[in-house]
This record gives C-alpha cells, sequence and structure tokens, in this order.
C-alpha cells in the first residue's frame, strides 16, 4: 500500500528517465503518490504523453522533453535530485531494431550523462538493465554472476550491447568515482500501458485474441517466458533504489511457462476463438528465460505477489477499454 511503501523512500525529488514509457510512467505515477517530486525524462520516441497525462500540470511533476543521449541532457535537469532512474531506452525488438544507433546511444552516452546528473546532485542512481544481457543462456535458471551467451553482431545486439556496456559504465564509475549506482535486470514485465504494435508477445496476443484474430506464436513455441506483473518489478526496483546495492539484481517472475501456453491463457481469458499461428522465430530468439532471483529475495525481502491469472486479466481489461478498436491496434503489430 502507498502509505507504507512512502514510508521507506527516503527521496524528495527523482528524475525518471523514459518516464513517458511503459515502466517509466508507472514509476513516476508511484513516486508521485508517495510525495516524490518528480521530473519526467521523455524525448517520446517511444513513449507516450498520454501515459502521463493524469500527472501533468498537477504540483509536484515536470516534464522534461529531452534525450538523455544529447549534450543538453545535464542542463536541462537542472535538479537538484537525489533519485535518477535510467529507464530510457527502446525496449521492444520493433523499437531497437527501427532505432539501432538512437538503443545504442542512450545505452553509452545517455548513462554517462545520467551518471554526470547524479554525481552533481550526490544522488542515487538505478540503471534498468535486462534479461537480455544474458542472451540465450546456457545456465538455467540466470544468476546475476552468469555472464551470458549474447551475439555481439546480431540482430538483437544492438540493444543487449547497449545494456551491457552501461553496466560495464555504471560499475566502472562506482569502482572508479565512488558513485551511488546499482542495476536491476528486468525480466519480461507486463502490464496495462503497454504498446499495442511493440512485437512483444502478450501485448501482440491480447490484441490479436480482442480482435478474433489468429494468434502468432514465433518458431513452435516451445522457448520459455519468466512473466512478472508491472506492479511486482516496480516494487522490486524501488527496494533496490531505496538500498546502497552496487551488484545487479534479477527482478522477474517465478512462473515460467511457454509463449504457445501464453498464448493458450490469453484465448482463455479473453473468451476468444481465436486460434493459434505459427510463424518464423526471429533470430536469436532465447530458447529459455527465468531469473534466479534469490539475491532479491534474501537482500530485500521481494517476492512477487500478483498470480499470472490476475495480471493477465488486469492487463486484457486495460486494453479491452481503449478507445481504439482492438483490431486496428493488432493490424500495426510488425
Amino acid at each position: 500500500m502507498t502509505p507504507s511503501v512512502a514510508e521507506r523512500w527516503p527521496w524528495r525529488r527523482a528524475a525518471v528517465a523514459g518516464g513517458a514509457g511503459f515502466l517509466g510512467s508507472h514509476l513516476c505515477e508511484r513516486l508521485r503518490a508517495g510525495g516524490v517530486e518528480v521530473d519526467c525524462v521523455d524525448n517520446l520516441s517511444t513513449g507516450s504523453a498520454e501515459n502521463v497525462a493524469h500527472l501533468a500540470g498537477k504540483p509536484g511533476f515536470r516534464f522534461v522533453n529531452c534525450g538523455v543521449a544529447g549534450v543538453s541532457c545535464p542542463q536541462a535537469l537542472a535538479g537538484p535530485c537525489d533519485l535518477v532512474l535510467h529507464f530510457a531506452c527502446p525496449a521492444s525488438p520493433a523499437d531497437y531494431l527501427r532505432l539501432p544507433l538512437e538503443t545504442l546511444d542512450v545505452g553509452s552516452l545517455g548513462t554517462r550523462n545520467l551518471l554526470a546528473v547524479a554525481a552533481r546532485d550526490g544522488a542515487r542512481l538505478l540503471l534498468a538493465s535486462t534479461s537480455e544481457v544474458y542472451g540465450d543462456p546456457l545456465i538455467h535458471p540466470q544468476r546475476e554472476d552468469y555472464w551470458g551467451n549474447v551475439n555481439p553482431v546480431g540482430p538483437r545486439s544492438v540493444y543487449d550491447e547497449s545494456k551491457r556496456f552501461a553496466e560495464a559504465l555504471v560499475t566502472a564509475h562506482v569502482g572508479a568515482r565512488g558513485a551511488n549506482a546499482g542495476i536491476v535486470r528486468l525480466f519480461s514485465t507486463y502490464g496495462p500501458r503497454m504498446r499495442a504494435h511493440d512485437g512483444r508477445a502478450v501485448p501482440t496476443f491480447i490484441c490479436q485474441a480482442l480482435a478474433g484474430e489468429p494468434l502468432t506464436v514465433a518458431g513452435d513455441g516451445s522457448q520459455t517466458r519468466s512473466l512478472c506483473y508491472v506492479d511486482d518489478t516496480l516494487d522490486g526496483v524501488l527496494r533496490v533504489a531505496a538500498s546502497r546495492s552496487v551488484r545487479p539484481v534479477n527482478i522477474g517472475g517465478s512462473d515460467e511457462t511457454t509463449v504457445r501456453e501464453i498464448a493458450r491463457r490469453v484465448v482463455k481469458l479473453t473468451n476468444s476463438t481465436s486460434r493459434v499461428e505459427y510463424i518464423d522465430r526471429p533470430v536469436d530468439d532465447p530458447a529459455r528465460r527465468r531469473p534466479d532471483t534469490t539475491l532479491a529475495r534474501e537482500l530485500f525481502g521481494w517476492v512477487p505477489q500478483v498470480s499470472w491469472e490476475e495480471g493477465l486479466e488486469r492487463t486484457i481489461a486495460y486494453f479491452a477499454a481503449r478507445p481504439e478498436p482492438a483490431a486496428e491496434q493488432s493490424a500495426r503489430n510488425p
């Protein structure tokens, strides 16, 4: 509940980079609910002003139209902040394949700029990294000390290597300059405010099912993912942010299931008559994904609370209530 969460938040002002995106907008909302002033930093290349429209114009919230990789980013964030959350990056395959150089810039120049802001203000910085740093893992489940199995020149490399470099840069600043900075590796977060046309499985399947269209499952659908509802992910993120931890921490669900099973669950919960249609599997698509979240549990007491059924029901309700017809949303899926 908000009061108990707010009590353990030591911040007065936070900068949320990527604040108009899926995860960033939820962070802005949670922080404001806990009494934290928020600078929402976004150039809207993949985020949407609609995601934070309910916060715009209210006391304690400021929208900063700025790309974090730009030279003017530190000046645009006048501060002072005591928390910098780096959630700025094209995160879906559709986006990072469309914006490959911008994705790499966000991980490199953007991370450097936000580290400079944090150093200037004496702030805590938290980098949102990803399970993609593990690539197509040879170790299962994935622990934070696993180095990964990544193709550095494959089609997904612009995202994978952007995040890996960002982690290296944060770690170097901690070691060389004593930065107060941490890293969370997020696994398959889903929920309201995902974009229907971004190519990820959950929103794609939901919109196809609502429209009565075939659910397009990549490959034979046997590859696994570990879904984590957005509220649980945010709880884990904020617990790590409120700590002094400088080591990477996995944040993800324990409900490992096949992509084919995710499609089946969506069809069932939407009462859809849609069938499953199999399409080509993307190059370097990971075969298995499940985080070892021992660190998150033992260090921060974090355990996901929202069941897959409840989380999917909430997400389906969001898309079903969208003013744009589900069929039109689904038609824009790449």
